[in-house]
């Protein structure tokens, strides 16, 4: 079992692989599943983006909470990173580059979605962490290499939230600014674990400045 998310099914919508400006990849959260996180891409159309979400095995990409030892959360959280690394893959071959991808996640797809970006730092489209931080019990290393180049980072949280304690929101946002992003880091007073109409308006801002950054290319 050292990749068990290998040949699961990938969700591809919007404009043609081959054709797309542009791609936003949707990491679903635990319990739900590619269809489910899809739902986020409806509510942001545009004609030029490709939509892409990975399905995990059993609805979770890794069995314990993301604050767990890591070692608790192998073989399927390596099995995860690398089914984002086959995502981005598949989009470069077709000619969408991570600079004009954007990898956006809630729940743990947001977790895993950060700690994929922190561990491959380079120039993205963008990355929004829905309700996510940073994988690894407190004190974990966050020697990440290389650089984010100005990659816009969202993190969007409740200050309350039953799942993510605030204080790895905050964690996981220093961690982004040394790797050189660009942080919006957004605490909701009393939201809960969800996603609000602003972090969308924020998705979708940075969808629109991804698309003129390609078409200018």
């Amino acid at each position: 079992m050292t990749h068990p998310h290998a040949n699961q099914p990938l969700l591809v919508r919007g404009a043609p692989l081959g054709e797309a400006t542009a791609a936003l990849v949707l990491i679903h959260g635990r319990g739900d599943s590619a269809y489910g996180i899809m739902s986020l891409g409806d509510e942001l159309p545009h004609p030029q983006f490709a939509y892409l979400a990975p399905q995990a095995a059993g609805g979770q990409w890794y069995p314990n909470r993301f604050i767990a030892p890591l070692a608790s959360n192998e073989p399927y959280l390596s099995s995860a990173l690398a089914s984002v690394g086959e995502v981005l893959a598949k989009l470069t071959e077709a000619g969408v580059p991570p600079e004009r991808t954007i990898l956006a996640g809630f729940s743990q797809g947001a977790c895993l979605a950060l700690e994929y970006v922190a561990r491959n730092a380079r120039r993205y489209g963008g990355v929004a962490g829905l309700s996510g931080a940073l994988i690894g019990p407190e004190g974990t290393p966050r020697d990440y290499r290389g650089a984010l180049e100005g990659t816009p980072v969202l993190l969007g949280c409740s200050d309350v939230d039953s799942h993510i304690p605030l204080p790895r929101v905050r964690e996981s946002a220093d961690v982004f600014r040394r790797l050189g992003a660009q942080v919006d880091e957004r605490i909701y007073p009393g939201m809960g674990h969800t996603i609000n109409l602003d972090e969308v308006e924020a998705l979708r801002a940075m969808m629109d400045s991804v698309f003129r950054r390609g078409v200018t290319a």
